[in-house]
């Protein structure tokens, strides 16, 4: 599975290099996430901007690592979402349970602006 992290401040970004994140690989995208919440970062930013599909098991997945870190103190944002993934987040009305970013240079910034 093609999975990047770099750790900014107290911000640890995490790239999906994956093309779909699917059934195929929800299980290994979630257990990927799980040595995070016990990171020193405050906030994860998982930077989507190379997913073009996400069905609803990829979803799913997405939603347990968010309910995986947010009880050890973690905020999880999305960044750089195709339409067609974004599409997904706003028909399950998803986008109003994650903060979304248009990408990881504007959840940077925010992050920085709320210092």
């Amino acid at each position: 599975m093609d999975i990047e992290k770099r750790e900014e401040g107290d911000v640890i970004i995490v790239t999906v290099g994956e093309p779909r994140v699917d059934a195929a690989i929800a299980i290994d995208f979630k257990d990927w996430f799980l040595p995070l919440a016990t990171a020193p970062q405050e906030t994860v930013v998982i930077d989507m901007a190379k997913v073009e599909f996400l069905d609803s098991s990829g979803l799913g997945a997405i939603v347990a690592v968010l309910k995986a870190l947010t009880p050890s103190g973690k905020s999880v944002a999305l960044a750089g979402l195709s339409e067609t993934v974004a599409k997904v987040f706003r028909l399950t009305r998803m986008d109003r349970v994650f903060t979304i970013f248009e990408d990881v240079g504007a959840a940077l910034n925010a992050r920085q602006t709320a210092k």
